[in-house]
């Protein structure tokens, strides 16, 4: 193998092995799918308490299943903001694979 290609394949090598690093930590991490999680499960979600949990599943309950990820902005509760940091954590199909809170970093109070 000339050396040009040598590099050529440590660099598809890398690049996939970095895919199956990413693929395991989103793995790791979890989703809910907010088409079936019960309220403890949406709980587990940022800036998801009790209150907002159930009213996603009053929310589901009375309008059917989420065909967007999107339509969790009509929710009372949940804004651009929030569900910006909710995204990464949940998906429409499949199972809540989610095991335990997700918790954002502390952000600094302004003028300190």
């Amino acid at each position: 193998m000339h050396s040009k290609h040598k590099i050529v394949f440590v660099l598809l090598l890398t690049l996939l092995g970095l895919n199956a690093v990413s693929a395991a930590a989103e793995q790791a991490q979890g989703v809910v799918n907010i088409n079936t999680a019960e309220v403890d499960e949406l709980s587990l979600l940022p800036r998801v308490g009790a209150v907002v949990a159930q009213r996603i599943a009053d929310f589901r309950e009375q309008n059917g299943r989420f065909k967007a990820l999107e339509e969790l902005m009509l929710v009372k509760g949940i804004g651009e903001k929030t569900f910006g940091l909710m995204k990464p954590h949940i998906t429409l199909q499949g199972e809540s694979t989610l095991a335990e809170k997700v918790r954002l970093p502390q952000r600094k109070a302004s003028g300190q």
